[in-house]
């Protein structure tokens, strides 16, 4: 099996607005995140790639387009737009332009990660 994987990086605010009162993630905040998006083949294309690096520029403009310097509640339409969500909602975008698309994975903070592998 051949695995690639591409960062992307992107600033957004979200709330939690569901938690407990007093959990620092119920007040409005921003992260700078980290989005690492995986693809996997058992075979190489013609030109020996799982997905040419370039082709993986529709996965950045999607998240510069709809997520950088935006409001996350607003933009997944949810009170819970947590990392392990967005995970999910960016796996199913990609998936659905690449069929080699295994997994993604979302950065908070440098020391904490959500992934998404069906």
């Amino acid at each position: 099996m051949y695995r690639i994987s591409k960062e992307f990086h992107f600033s957004a605010s979200h709330q939690l607005v569901n938690m407990p009162a007093g959990h620092p993630c119920a007040r409005l905040h921003g992260h700078n995140y980290v989005v690492r998006l995986e693809l996997a083949s058992e075979e190489l294309d013609q030109y020996g790639f799982v997905v040419d690096y370039t082709a993986l520029k529709a996965f950045k403009d999607y998240i510069d387009d709809a997520f950088d310097h935006r409001h996350l509640n607003e933009v997944l339409d949810s009170d819970l737009p947590t990392a392990e969500l967005l995970a999910r909602h960016l796996h199913d975008w990609a998936k659905a332009r690449w069929p080699q698309v295994c997994a993604v994975a979302v950065s908070e903070t440098p020391k904490t990660w959500a992934r998404y592998q069906p």
